[in-house]
This record gives structure tokens, sequence and C-alpha cells, in this order.
């Protein structure tokens, strides 16, 4: 089975769409407890000069095979840019948020914004994973050959785990949650309760988990064809004011929310 959606948080997913092929599956049975999906990125430019390919990361952790780069990535809290140029593929496994945390003996805040070899940490050999991996044409080969190793591995499901799982869904939903203590609420949770559990499983606060999925609700809501009140939508999104969206948006996406609204008008145009 293969999802092709381009998910919420890539910046310009039209002009993503040209540059690389993104496909996702679903995880095995027994890797469900703690793998979100697995994801294929590939890309030919051909002659094309580089261009640059920003994402507004979930709060998930993941074991990325990548030439030369295989690593476990935790949550990134900054934009997350790439430069495509020549020809490559990539394939990695999406953690559900605490996903990842059964599998170590420290809190996942201690991953956040860093990278890790695969060595010693999953019981995966890097070097010889990522060549076993990469070799491979065929995506679902790929998959295979990935789950095999990790499902090597394999703790016990965590309930703990399981939670931050279902606080983060809640965080992500449509119209959600604009503020900790309507989360915490939301979840029947009390906020220092909420705060030790994200830090501990999911490797950043909730207050950064809400804005990010907002953040990525409004770029979804920009690149779809219409007009757009840039006021309202910063008031439902949550901000204080369209002048804190703005500068939030800008930090993240490189553009205003005017200017990114504007180029995909012209690419849908």
């Amino acid at each position: 089975m293969q999802k092709s959606d381009t998910p919420r948080g890539v910046v310009d997913p039209l002009g993503a769409a040209r540059r690389i092929r993104l496909a996702t599956y679903p995880p095995s049975a027994a890797l469900q407890p703690f793998v979100d999906y697995h994801w294929v990125v590939e890309w030919d430019m051909g002659a094309r000069p580089p261009e640059l390919q920003r994402v507004l990361p979930h709060p998930n952790a993941h074991l990325v095979f990548d030439r030369g780069r295989t690593a476990i990535h935790g949550v990134v809290r900054g934009a997350f840019e790439r430069k495509v140029e020549g020809a490559g593929r990539v394939l990695g496994m999406r953690f559900k948020p605490g996903g990842l945390r059964p599998f170590l003996d420290y809190p996942l805040s201690r991953l956040t914004d860093r990278t890790v070899p695969v060595d010693g940490v999953l019981g995966i050999q890097g070097a010889a994973a990522e060549q076993r991996v990469l070799s491979l044409q065929d995506d679902q080969a790929m998959v295979a050959a990935a789950e095999a190793m990790l499902g090597a591995a394999l703790p016990a499901p965590d309930e703990r785990a399981q939670l931050a799982a279902v606080a983060v869904q809640a965080a992500a939903a449509e119209h959600g949650p604009v503020s900790v203590a309507a989360l915490s609420e939301r979840l029947g949770m009390e906020e220092r309760a909420l705060q030790r559990l994200f830090s501990n499983y999911v490797g950043v606060s909730p207050k950064w988990v809400i804005q990010r999925f907002r953040l990525q609700e409004a770029t979804w809501y920009l690149a779809k064809p219409g007009a757009v009140d840039l006021a309202a939508l910063a008031a439902r999104l949550g901000f204080f004011d369209q002048a804190h969206f703005t500068r939030s948006f800008g930090k993240l996406v490189g553009k205003s929310p005017l200017e990114y609204w504007k180029s995909q008008q012209r690419q849908t145009a």
C-alpha cells in the first residue's frame, strides 16, 4: 500500500512536486506501536540548477538512510532545508511522537536539533545498513530491509509513549488547541505533567508543538487557490495579532504570509 499525498509542513508543495517524488508506506504490524510511516524521497534534477527545498518538521524523530548521512534525527525546531541537486534517493522511518523513546535510555529532549549515528543506538551498524538499504531499487524492498533491521531490536511497548502520541494527535487536529492550557484541558492532564511528558517522550514543549502545527496549517491553507483574509487566519490559528503571525511565519518559511500566498497562487493560475 502506498500513499503519496504531500504532507503538511512541506513549504511550496507545488514546487516540491516538480523537484521530488515522495511516497509513503505504512509500517508492518510489529512496528505499528513505534513507527508512523516510512517515506521515500527520490529526485533527478538532470541539467537543472540546484533548488532549495524547505520543510517545517513535525514533532517526530526519524531514522534516515541517506548516502553518507545515515543517522537518527531528533525533532528539528527550526525549518529543515535541503539542497536538491543531481540525483538521489533517501528512505526514512518516521517514528510516532514518543515512538523512538522506548528504544533509548534517555529523554528525547537530548536528541532535539541533533542527528546521531545509528551505531550502538538501535543495534544497527550504520554503514552496512546504509549500503544494504540504498542498494535496493524497489521502494518496498528498501522498506522491508529497513524494517527487518529495526524489528530485531524492538522494545516492549510503552504506555507513556502511547500517551505522548495521543497528546500530539490532539494538538495536530485541524482547528485544534491554540494554547497549552487548552491542550491540557482536552487531555485531562495538569500542565506540568504534560510538559514533563513532552520533554521525555517528544523532545520539545507542548507550546512548540501547538505553534508548529498551526504554522503548518497556515502553509497548507495559503497554498489553496482563492482569496485569503490574513487577519482572520491569524486569529483562528491563535496568534496575538496579524503582526505576530507574520513574524512567526516569515521566520520559518522565509516569506511573509502574503508573499507566500501570492507565490502559490501564481503556480495554480
